[in-house]
């Protein structure tokens, strides 16, 4: 009865202040709304464990070359079969490698490109899955002449053949042959941020499998570790398995001499995250840090409020009220504008993760899982409790600390105020003018990063580019004869739309996210002690690949139409190719192959040397780019290249219908243009950038209403002192003077504690910025001019009103 009594009071409470009310409580909310939608991604992505059973005991392997400049690379169709035998700590090991097909016509849809994953038999073992019906693929389809079956997801079940349970043992063709339905998958299974809608097996003969094929880096490798194994005993395993087989092949020792190889094996739900773990914990820091700064205005604000209702609560307690009922008073109250903040948090929170989703956080690792869901609705209620109980404490404790007589003694109006509470809320807007620097400079820090990676040069003119992807199925297209035919008839075709200028076709384009890159050796080049074969980027091209893409030529010539009928082999390279292999002499002419052996018979001549692009980020290292002719690696999967003075959308229509012209078999598919393909790079930049700055800009008006309170405070408190002062002849500009110093002392000492801070948070943040170390004098000076201008404004208001002091009216209750 007690509490609902409390609760009541509390109630009448808030409606009696509507002012304070609706600024603490849209104050929490917008901290709180903050909070969720940052926790909301973090929750789907960092947080909750992959939905497989025993999913911490998932591990992935990669093998690393360190010396070659290659490290994290998927591992060899050899390493999983020779791992699955011999690695005792492995209870199951399974390979998986992401592809896509072109599937045929299903009850009446065109043919269309789908993602897909090829895996081995004891993928969905180690994953601790089971299919909703049918069965799971068997060792004996491993074998490429066994392999035409299939597996589908749910969501491909239902909408290509409306969840009809009798389609088990029917056909679908696949990349023109075809394959058998064997068994569908639940509804709720997703292999990490796979897009796969079918899955087939991994097939592969024992001839790949060779020890020569062991750094054939083409498949992940998945394993689920043993009862009673931890990562280290597998990794040791590992290590005793490499260092073995190292010295059984002597050759192949040889050949990785130099590189550093060797295997690591991490968790597999840490991998799959590791490249965003990091702004991840950055932006949830910010988000906290901006909690923190709304708050320590709130508590600033209840201390106020405290001090106005010290003579009720004094009078409660000489009428006989207990500390521990004047305590649940005060919490009660507290924690109900929390709750409710929170609740209008929650509202702001949905909103808020529903714009993330159009700012693209499906794109992310895991990215599909952030939801507004009860996850995160729970935790925002009860940081809101929380939040409630903390605010209790010191409104609690100021009200203890003062003795009954002198608070039933004390004026309502301009009594002074204790020298602890005053110091107390100086603290707190200290406090929150060290977080707020700290919020604009990682901002700050943040958009000059962003600003330096948007300022690098691609090495290519992305504007007026399109591109897309044309996948040939096997069936008519198995041999390399019918691909380039069918390349030199498209090139004709595109070369004719009205309005294209240049057109290309290649295996890989710059920033679809392929890791295309393979050992190259040069002609006459003997790695230096210490050093070690290199890894390359390399694609083979056909048409105007450079010219389309604005790539320029540096010495030599370009690869031409007229090579495909020499018999003499040729390449261009980029200028960091060239510069690694011949710093001080001309590389035309000289001859690189690929692999780690220089084979005279499959070498290749270089002609030309253009400049070097960005293939995967725009911060990125170079390695080094040789491109080949399309003739020599005429495979399936290929990239158009348009440049065209139409719209996208124009050029587009009429690239998918000559596509169509020459087979309507083939899907046209990936349309982008090159800039949007750069800009999807950037969302881990640009997001971060964006939030932070949203979170600085709030943080900023926190701490000016933090400051304002604080200097006004102080001004209505001493409005006697004022008074008499004036009326002994003070000047409005000596107490204008005075209570701005208030006010620039605060901003001295939160200034003075934010700096090296500053300096710590950038170095926290360093391996997340791009051209920008731990401190920035710009940003620096910009944050302090900013802080100073905000703050100081927040002053000048209270400030101004103590000099108009009329010093009758101010003396008129003495």
């Amino acid at each position: 009865m007690a509490i609902l009594n409390d609760v009541k009071y509390a109630l009448r409470q808030l409606r009696k202040s509507p002012g304070f009310t609706a600024v603490a409580t849209l104050t929490l909310a917008i901290c709180i709304a903050a909070n969720i939608v940052i926790f909301a991604v973090t929750d789907a992505i960092l947080i909750r464990t992959l939905p497989f059973p025993e999913a911490d005991r998932l591990v992935i392997a990669y093998h690393n070359y360190p010396g070659a400049g290659v490290e994290h690379q998927a591992c060899s169709l050899t390493s999983y079969y020779e791992w699955r035998e011999a690695i005792a700590a492995f209870e199951s090991t399974s390979a998986v490698q992401t592809g896509s097909v072109v599937i045929g016509n299903i009850n009446g849809r065109a043919p269309e490109r789908v993602f897909c994953e090829y895996v081995t038999p004891d993928f969905f073992d180690t994953l601790a899955v089971k299919p909703a019906f049918g069965r799971f693929f068997t060792e004996e389809e491993t074998d490429p002449a066994n392999s035409s079956v299939v597996l589908l997801t749910d969501a491909f079940w239902r909408s290509r053949y409306n969840a009809d349970p009798d389609v088990l043992g029917r056909s679908v063709q696949v990349e023109g042959r075809v394959v058998t339905i064997v068994g569908i998958l639940k509804p709720d299974f997703r292999y990490l941020s796979s897009r796969a809608k079918l899955f087939f097996p991994l097939a592969s003969s024992p001839q790949n499998r060779g020890p020569y094929q062991r750094h054939n880096t083409s498949v992940q490798v998945i394993a689920h570790l043993a009862p009673g194994a931890s990562l280290a005993t597998a990794q040791a395993q590992i290590d005793a398995l490499n260092a073995q087989q190292m010295a059984d092949e002597p050759r192949l020792t040889k050949l990785l001499e130099g590189t550093g190889f060797h295997t690591k094996l991490y968790p597999l739900h840490a991998d799959h995250v590791r490249s965003v773990r990091p702004v991840l914990i950055l932006l949830q820091g910010g988000a906290l840090f901006l909690l923190l700064i709304g708050g320590v205005n709130l508590v600033n604000l209840l201390l106020v409020r405290a001090s106005g209702r010290n003579k009720e609560f004094s009078v409660r307690r000489a009428l006989g009220a207990s500390r521990r009922r004047i305590a649940s008073t005060i919490l009660i109250e507290t924690t109900m504008f929390a709750g409710i903040g929170g609740i209008i948090g929650l509202g702001m929170g949905a909103a808020g993760v529903f714009m993330l989703s159009v700012l693209g956080t499906a794109e992310l690792p895991l990215g599909a899982r952030v939801a507004f869901n009860y996850r995160v609705i729970t935790a925002a209620l009860c940081g809101s409790l929380l939040v409630g109980i903390a605010f209790a404490v010191p409104v609690i404790g100021f009200h203890f600390r003062r003795h009954l007589a002198p608070a039933l003694h004390t004026e309502g109006r301009g009594g002074t105020v204790g020298r602890a509470a005053q110091g107390l809320r100086n603290v707190f807007v200290v406090t929150q003018i060290t977080m707020a620097f700290l919020l604009l400079t990682g901002a700050g820090l943040l958009g000059v990063s962003l600003k330096r990676v948007l300022s690098v040069n691609p090495g290519f003119r992305p504007e007026h580019v399109l591109t897309g992807h044309i996948g040939l199925p096997s069936a008519g297209y198995g041999d390399e004869a019918a691909r380039l035919a069918f390349v030199e008839r498209l090139l004709g075709e595109l070369r004719a739309l009205p309005g294209v200028t240049s057109a290309a076709v290649s295996t890989v384009v710059p920033f679809t996210g392929q890791d295309n890159n393979q050992v190259i050796v040069a002609e006459g080049v003997v790695p230096q002690p210490g050093d070690s074969l290199r890894a390359h980027f390399h694609c083979a091209t056909s048409g105007d690949f450079w010219q389309t893409l604005g790539i320029p030529l540096r010495q030599g010539r370009l690869l031409e139409e007229a090579d495909k009928y020499r018999d003499e082999r040729v390449c261009v390279v980029d200028e960091v190719f060239a510069r690694r292999y011949w710093p001080n002499d001309d590389p035309v002419g000289y001859r690189v192959t690929k692999g780690p052996v220089f084979d005279e018979t499959k070498a290749f001549r270089i002609v030309g040397i253009v400049g070097q692009i960005k293939q995967d980020k725009l911060e990125e290292n170079a390695l080094g780019a040789v491109y080949f002719p399309y003739r020599y690696d005429a495979i399936g999967n290929i990239y158009v290249i348009i440049r065209s003075s139409l719209a996208s959308a124009v050029i587009a229509s009429s690239v998918r219908e000559a596509v169509h012209n020459l087979d309507p078999e083939i899907p046209f598919d990936d349309i982008r243009t090159m800039q949007a393909r750069i800009d999807s790079t950037l969302i881990q930049r640009r997001s971060p950038a964006l939030l932070s700055a949203i979170f600085a800009t709030v943080a900023l008006l926190l701490t000016a209403i933090g400051t304002y309170g604080v200097v006004a405070y102080v001004v209505t408190q001493r409005s006697r002192e004022i008074g008499v002062r004036m009326a002994l002849g003070a000047l409005p500009h000596q107490v204008l003077v005075q209570y701005f110093w208030v006010g620039a002392k605060l901003l001295f000492f939160g200034l003075a504690i934010g700096v090296p801070c500053a300096w710590l948070i950038g170095r926290v943040m360093k391996n997340f910025l791009f051209g920008v170390g731990a401190i920035h004098a710009g940003v620096l000076v910009i944050t302090v001019s900013i802080m100073i201008l905000v703050v100081l404004l927040a002053c000048l208001i209270p400030a101004r009103r103590a000099a108009k002091t009329d010093p009758m009216e101010a003396l008129r209750y003495e």
